[in-house]
Parts: C-alpha cells; structure tokens; sequence
C-alpha cells in the first residue's frame, strides 16, 4: 500500500475525517498517521481547504481554455493567475501550452471573458470547452438549495477556505461560539451542499503525483461516466460540450502508471478518440471565494 496516496484518496473525501477514522480505514496507527499527515501538511503537498459550491456563488457556467502561445508560457500564465474568474491554471505539454478552469455566473461574463484572454501578450488562440455535468470533482459539492448564510456562517466558512481541518475549538474563538454550536453549523454548511472540505495535492513535474489532462469523443458515454466517476485514478471528469464530449483528469504516481490509466480509458466501450495533455506544472489552484462584503464589520453584525 502506498501510505501517502491512500491517506490523500481519504482526506479528498472527507477532509475533516478524524484521526482514527484515517488510521481505521488505512490499517495504520493514529500515531503514524498524525505524524505522517503533519508532514505532508507542512511541506504542503496536501492542502485541505473548503471549497463553496460554484452554483451557490451563482457561478453557473464552468470552462475549460486551452490556450496556445507565442514564446514563454510563463508571460501569459502571470496574468491568468491574477483574474480572480480562474480557479486553476496549468502549464501543459501537448497541443496547447496552458490551460485553466473558469468559473462565471453567465454566458455573457464568459464571452467577456475570453475576449480578455484573447487580448493577452502572447496569446496565439484559444480553444474552450464547457462542462455541461460534472461527473467527478472534489470541489464540486452539489449545493440542494434553500440555504441562507448569516454573517457566522460566512465567516466559518473563510475559515475553513484557509485551514480545512481547523479544530472546531479553534474555529469558536474565532467566531465567538463553542465548539459544538460551531460543529453544528459546519456539519448543515456540508450536507446542504454549501462547501466541501477536500485535500488538495501537488501535482506535476516537481511533485509526487503526475497529472493528464484527456478529451474524450465518444459514441456511447455509458460505460465511460461510470468508470470516470469510480476510477480511483480520476481526480476530475465532466461532459463538456465542444471539441470533446467528455473531459477528464488523470493522477498517477509515475509515468508508466499514469500511461496505463490512459490505455484503460482508451480501451472502454464507447470511445472512438482521445487527445491528451500533461501538466508540466499547476500554477494555480484556488477555490477560495469571498462571501461577505470586506467593508462590513463582521463583529458588527453578530448579534
């Protein structure tokens, strides 16, 4: 068993499980877990942050862009980083030379959007994809509706988009409310879909962890959502309407590992093309989100 991949496989699905819980499921002690999990924590190959639900925040159209440049990736990849509509943005070898994910509240916004991505130094075109479902994501959480945030709530969630696994002891004296008053409201936040708590790793060259990016056509898509949304080897996938018909992300420990999952994606019932692109380097992967308006006093507001 690989220690680390299978500790990270647990925290991505629930960043806050308990010590014992990831010591029961991984057969190891909650001294060796807890040791091995401050590592990666303070080396920050893990991550585990909240994430609040695109369509919560009104974020209703989600995009892939490939994007083709002139000379160093790098010149456009700065800029990229900085518009606060992209959540990832990558370094890639294949086609194209970066991608990144963009989330916007509509059609319009998005158009605007590309238009700015066009206008870049650099940039020689642009490809973009939508995901019309979201078969597998981590930050993902399918909000269900009818939740209203108070000013508490807010602020715990910010909280959390910092430190995940925040105590809930820690998380009262930050918002003035006991522990378990505090586990209540993180616990309605997640089951209604408001945000999920995941671990978010280290991917690329430099890293432990290889990512590959896949555009899927297909001529049945059955055997393949299921596959895509129980491989354990696919951190995300989403049908998209474009030039592919499904898009995924592949993560594997090494090259050979990461060439097999491919070959296993190829292979399924269904699928008539691939294309391929591997991330060089993740230069951006952020989901944090503000809630409330700065300027408002959150002590001001709490009754």
């Amino acid at each position: 068993m690989d220690f680390d991949a299978e500790l990270i496989r647990a925290l991505q699905e629930d960043g806050r499980a308990s010590i014992r819980s990831l010591a029961d499921r991984l057969s190891q002690t909650r001294a060796a877990v807890a040791a091995r999990l401050r590592v990666l924590l303070d080396d920050r190959t893990v991550r585990v942050v909240a994430a609040v639900d695109p369509v919560f925040l009104g974020q209703h159209v989600l995009a892939h862009v490939s994007i083709r440049t002139a000379g160093p990736a790098a010149r456009v990849a700065a800029p990229l980083r900085d518009m606060p509509e992209t959540v990832f943005v990558s370094s890639v070898g294949g086609a194209y030379d970066l991608v990144t994910e963009v989330r916007l509240g509509s059609m319009a916004e998005l158009h605007d959007l590309l238009a700015r991505i066009r206008a870049l130094d650099g940039v020689l075109d642009i490809s973009t994809i939508i995901y019309s479902t979201v078969v597998k994501g981590f930050f993902v959480s399918e909000y269900h509706g009818d939740i209203t945030l108070d000013a508490i709530d807010e602020a715990l969630v910010e909280q959390l988009q910092i430190d995940g696994r925040k105590s809930f002891r820690a998380l009262g004296e930050a918002v003035r409310l006991s522990p378990s008053a505090v586990a209540t409201r993180v616990q309605r936040l997640t089951d209604g879909g408001v945000i999920k708590i995941s671990a978010v790793e280290a991917r690329g060259l430099e890293h432990r962890q290889l990512s590959m990016g896949v555009g899927v056509n297909l001529d049945d898509d059955t055997a393949i959502v299921e596959e895509l949304r129980t491989g354990r080897g696919v951190d995300f996938a989403a049908r998209t309407l474009g030039r592919f018909d499904v898009v995924a992300t592949l993560v594997e420990p090494s090259a050979g590992a990461l060439y097999a999952s491919l070959e296993r994606l190829r292979a399924l019932p269904g699928v008539t093309r691939t294309e391929a692109w591997l991330h060089l380097a993740v230069l951006k992967e952020d989901y944090a989100r503000t809630l409330r308006d700065p300027r408002i006093s959150v002590e001001g507001r709490w009754p």
